[in-house]
């Protein structure tokens, strides 16, 4: 398992996260919403927007999933926020980064993730909006473009 690298602007980014005061805030229909909806569009076992602190990956909302956080040294979004684009995993125990990973091996069972960072206005990647299977899977050009669409719905509700 390969633990997912500390970006560069760290402290900054921390800094921009907490400033937002969503870690460790109530559920909202707001972002519920956009969760429910991508678990709907993609047909996967879950999908979250996560929130990356210097520990944890915490849920601001959850689809099918019952945890309110992982450590984010196992963490598939750890590893999201350092990408520009969409972070994918067609099929997790075949790649070196995470086929001994827990939340591979463990009850979780995740082969399939697609992640894309949410920037804060000041483009410091706070989280992902990723969306997780059960099974390998496959994206299709208009399955990376509406991520992409989600993911600005995320920001402009984040900015409110």
């Amino acid at each position: 398992m390969r633990c997912p690298a500390i970006p560069d602007n760290e402290t900054k980014r921390l800094s921009a996260l907490y400033n937002l005061a969503l870690l460790d805030t109530p559920a909202e229909q707001r972002f519920d919403y956009i969760t429910e909806k991508a678990k709907q569009y993609f047909d996967v076992a879950y999908a979250l927007i996560t929130l990356v602190d210097s520990q944890r990956q915490w849920f601001k909302s959850a689809q099918g999933l019952a945890t309110e956080e992982t450590a984010r040294d196992i963490s598939f979004c750890g590893h999201a926020i350092n990408y520009s684009d969409v972070f994918y995993v067609p099929n997790a125990l075949e790649d070196e980064r995470f086929f001994d990973n827990p939340l591979v091996t463990g009850e979780t069972g995740i082969r399939f993730y697609a992640g894309l960072a949410i920037h804060t206005k000041d483009g410091y990647a706070i989280g992902t909006l990723c969306i997780i299977d059960k099974k390998p899977r496959l994206m299709s050009d208009s399955d990376f473009t509406m991520l992409h669409e989600l993911v600005a719905l995320v920001e402009n509700e984040i900015q409110q």
